[in-house]
């Protein structure tokens, strides 16, 4: 092992993503079977033992080591903030979208306005954090 592996933090290194994907697919799959529904749980794990084994047997790719793997750097740094502020932009434009439809169905928007809410906090709460931080 080299001096620089040695120091590598546990979720830069090649076996992290595989594991945390395992572990989902075992908590899905649990979840799952408590609420008695095994079949969907074992292919929900299906699908995260096969996100697991990309992540595994694909170790040579640029994109799944900058997605979770050791080959992150100042470029995939930049990379995973902007992809991050694209996926919440997107998850709170439809999550917004979801409250608008449904108060206009006559309903009450729940739970897309408390989600809504919670994104809106964190938000504001980031900003403060990160201006006073930064």
């Amino acid at each position: 092992m080299t001096a620089v592996a040695a120091r590598r933090p546990v979720w830069r290194s090649r076996l992290w993503m595989p594991a945390v994907s395992l572990v989902l697919g075992a908590s899905v799959f649990v979840a799952f079977l408590i609420g008695g529904n095994a079949g969907d749980g074992a292919k929900a794990f299906g699908v995260l033992a096969l996100v697991a084994a990309v992540f595994w047997f694909g170790g040579r790719s640029e994109t799944l080591q900058g997605l979770g793997g050791p080959g992150r750097d100042e470029r995939w740094a930049t990379i995973d903030l902007r992809a991050s502020a694209l996926a919440g932009l997107v998850t709170i434009s439809v999550i917004l979208g979801a409250w608008l439809y449904e108060i206009a169905s006559g309903r009450d928007g729940a739970p897309y306005g408390q989600l809504a809410a919670v994104g809106g906090i964190a938000y504001i709460a980031a900003v403060a954090l990160l201006r006073f931080r930064g």
